[in-house]
Formats: C-alpha cells, sequence, structure tokens
C-alpha cells in the first residue's frame, strides 16, 4: 500500500486533489481511500487529506501518520518543522514553491522537489489553485499512477472549458518535472 499525505490551505483544493488522486488510482485499476481533515472551514485554514491506494481491499480507516509521499500546496506551512513527521524514511515531498528545491533539501533530510504550481495555475487556468498542477507533476514523479488515468478522473470531475484548461495544465505540470524520478520508491 502506498500513503499519500496532502497539506495546504482552505481554497487550494487539497480535498479535490485527495479525490482526484484517488480517482485517477481508481481508473488505473487499484483499490484506494480519500479522505480529508481540518479544523476551521475557511479559505486559508490549514487543511490535511489523506489518500491510500493498492492493489488490494484497503480495510485500514485512520488518517495517514507515516506517509510514503507528502503533497505540500503552499510552501509557508513548512515553516512548522514538525508538518513532515512520520514521512517514512526514503519517502519524498513535492512542494508548491517558487524557491528552488535546494532551499528546502537543504532544511529537510528527504527527497523533495520543488515545483511553481500557483504560477502555472495561474498562467494556464486563470487561478491561483495549485491542486492539480501538483497531482500531474506527483504522477510523472512517481509513475504510479499514469496521467491518462489522471485525464480520466479530471473529465469525471470538470467540462467544458474548466476540463479543457485543467487538461492542458496537466500536460504542461506533467513536462516540467523529471519524469519517473521517483519510480524506484513507488516500485519497491
Amino acid at each position: 500500500m502506498i500513503e499519500y499525505r496532502i497539506h495546504g490551505r482552505g481554497g487550494q483544493g487539497s480535498v479535490a486533489a485527495a479525490y482526484l488522486l484517488a480517482a485517477a488510482a481508481f481508473e488505473a485499476g487499484f483499490t484506494c481511500q480519500a479522505f480529508p481533515a481540518f479544523g476551521a472551514e475557511r479559505r486559508g485554514a490549514p487543511v490535511m487529506a489523506f489518500v491510500r491506494i493498492d492493489d488490494k481491499p484497503i480495510t485500514l480507516r485512520s488518517q495517514v501518520q507515516a506517509p510514503d509521499y507528502m503533497i505540500v500546496q503552499d510552501d509557508t506551512l513548512l515553516l512548522d518543522p514538525n508538518l513532515i513527521n512520520g514521512l517514512k524514511p526514503g519517502g519524498a515531498m513535492l512542494v508548491n514553491s517558487r524557491k528552488p528545491t535546494a532551499h528546502f533539501a537543504e532544511r529537510f533530510d528527504t527527497r523533495v522537489v520543488a515545483f511553481p504550481a500557483t504560477e502555472l495555475a495561474v498562467e494556464v487556468i486563470g487561478k491561483p489553485i495549485p491542486n492539480t498542477a501538483l497531482l500531474a507533476a506527483f504522477l510523472a514523479l512517481t509513475e504510479t499512477v499514469p496521467q491518462s488515468a489522471l485525464v480520466a478522473a479530471l473529465k469525471g470531475r470538470f467540462h467544458g472549458p474548466v476540463l479543457e484548461k485543467n487538461l492542458a495544465l496537466i500536460e504542461k505540470a506533467a513536462k516540467a518535472v523529471e519524469q519517473g524520478a521517483w519510480k524506484e520508491m513507488a516500485d519497491a
């Protein structure tokens, strides 16, 4: 089983990202589960969402305490050094940031890639919602779920111009990172 934890702020689409990742995994033939955890339901409040993917039924029903991977949709959340607590040894973290990857690699003892998803989202869809760009970049890095499954998941959630813009966004995001850079971790 592969476990994911997504950290963001209300309004960035963290919960939607978890559901889209699970839907993409389902499209690819996996068993999956996705669910959120948040306190104050307001824009800007910290939010966590969890995803599990496996090739057999998942019976675990708790929050993900020891993720294999983390997606951080707002790099200011990393001001709390405890945010990455529980990340498994050999795990990896994708961070939405304009800062270089080296900035985070120096601070955290884990594999990390910084990716300017919000900038890319504003450029392509006209809104600062980084979730689909981060998912596409993440799936390109890990190759755990094919991009075609993410396309199918997006088609199940969006229609018309919103869908078309998100499809353009994920195509651009997937090409902006090193394909398969984390594949050996996903295969382990």
